[in-house]
């Protein structure tokens, strides 16, 4: 996986409120829909990094990106299946 400072970085505020900084490692679409792949800002580890994925939820008329995790297995498997050619690695998505 890439360094993490080459990263863009996102702000992701969860159902509680909880504000996390993730870090885009990849972008990709399915369907007219766009998504994509984050880690942790602070995962500095050099074994295994868990990553998410985010879809985009925003409408046309959203100031700012709106992204919601992927949660649904059937569209977490096809999107992760993309992820996994686009970056060729041993990549572990989390729901």
């Amino acid at each position: 996986m890439e360094d993490n400072k080459d990263l863009r970085k996102i702000n992701f505020t969860t159902e509680d409120g909880e504000e996390v900084v993730f870090c885009v490692v990849e972008q990709t679409k399915l369907n007219g829909v766009n998504y994509l792949l984050v880690t942790e800002e602070d995962d500095d580890s050099e074994g295994e990094v868990d990553a998410y994925i985010l879809k985009d939820m925003s409408s046309e008329d959203s100031e700012e990106a709106v992204y919601d995790m992927v949660e649904d297995d059937r569209e977490l498997d096809a999107v992760a299946s993309l992820f996994d050619e686009l970056l060729d690695d041993d990549t572990d998505f989390i729901s």
